[in-house]
């Protein structure tokens, strides 16, 4: 039976299982929750989620939201694909403390930016605000390129990766919008190779927001 993922279109925490899902090679039924038309605060989905929030998996009746968990759930039950916590414990805490980090440190800093530009409409665009919250970014992300190291995050392609790629696409999003603020300048060299190693993977295609694909 096929799992059912419930997602929203740009969703980063979505996404993170959306990727996890390809990377297991699982079979899966796309369920599209629309914002907008309050899908997510209807009967039927508060039953799987009462906090009224994607992502949401249903794996033979068994219910499971928060996108950390359920990653590290699909890796747990499912041997097919490649694994997102691979290695021997120790490898596994660092894939785990990278996780949290994202969780933690560079949402704390990107939520607020995203907030300003992305959700905000241009009249009410505070650019001392936006200023400081751009400068706030660009310091997490300055110790992020300071750390580091080979062609992953924590060693081979893991759940770190999938964490923070959504994180930063969606920040890179906010250039669109406001090409004058220039995101992308606080990824350095390493961060934005990373990246393309990303984008090269097979199924990173299929796994882009919709919408994000309109022109």
């Amino acid at each position: 039976m096929a799992i059912i993922f419930y997602y929203g279109s740009g969703s980063p925490y979505a996404w993170r299982v959306w990727f996890a899902l390809e990377h297991k090679a699982l079979t899966y039924d796309l369920k599209a929750i629309s914002f907008s038309e309050g899908d997510h605060k209807k009967p039927e989905f508060l039953k799987l989620n009462p906090r009224h929030r994607v992502p949401v998996i249903v794996d033979g009746g068994f219910a499971l939201c928060e996108s950390a968990a359920i990653v590290e759930y699909l890796d747990e039950r499912y041997s097919s694909g490649g694994k997102l916590f691979p290695g021997d414990p120790k490898q596994r805490a660092v894939i785990r403390r990278v996780v949290r980090e994202v969780d933690t440190y560079v949402v704390e800093t990107m939520d607020p930016l995203v907030e300003l530009v992305l959700f905000t409409k241009r009249e009410n665009w505070n650019q001392e605000a936006i200023s400081a919250a751009r400068e706030k970014f660009g310091r997490e992300m300055e110790k992020w390129e300071a750390v580091f190291a080979g062609d992953y995050l924590a060693g081979g392609l893991s759940a770190a990766d999938v964490t923070l790629y959504p994180m930063l696409a969606l920040c890179l999003r906010i250039d669109i919008r406001k090409p004058d603020l220039n995101v992308a300048s606080l990824l350095g060299p390493k961060l934005k190779a990373w990246m393309k190693r990303i984008e090269a993977l097979p199924y990173f295609e299929k796994t882009i927001p919709p919408h994000w694909k309109q022109k």
